[in-house]
């Protein structure tokens, strides 16, 4: 036995669809600003607590100095050039 899809059937289908589907904006519209403050305030605490743990980190490393001392925390670059590159060889232009 075959049955066909009546009219008002697929009209009540498409008249859920597009409730369902307003529904859904106007609830996105009402919770979207208050989702959005949450999740910003989670990375704002997420952000302070890696920026005091850097912080205390540097903190630590730093010992304590005497008045007047200078401390220089950068590495001086060795140069290390190959002196034996070759043979100098003079040469003149001849016209």
């Amino acid at each position: 036995m075959l049955q066909y899809a009546s009219f008002t059937g697929l009209i009540k289908t498409i008249l859920i669809i597009l409730l369902v589907w307003y529904g859904i904006k106007i609830l996105s519209r009402l919770f979207a600003p208050a989702l959005l403050r949450y999740v910003s305030k989670k990375a704002e605490e997420k952000f302070g607590q890696q920026f005091g743990q850097q912080f205390n980190q540097n903190q630590q490393k730093q010992s304590p100095k005497k008045e007047g001392e200078t401390v220089i925390d950068k590495v001086p670059q060795s140069n290390t050039s190959n002196k034996n590159v070759g043979e100098y060889v003079d040469y003149e232009e001849i016209d």
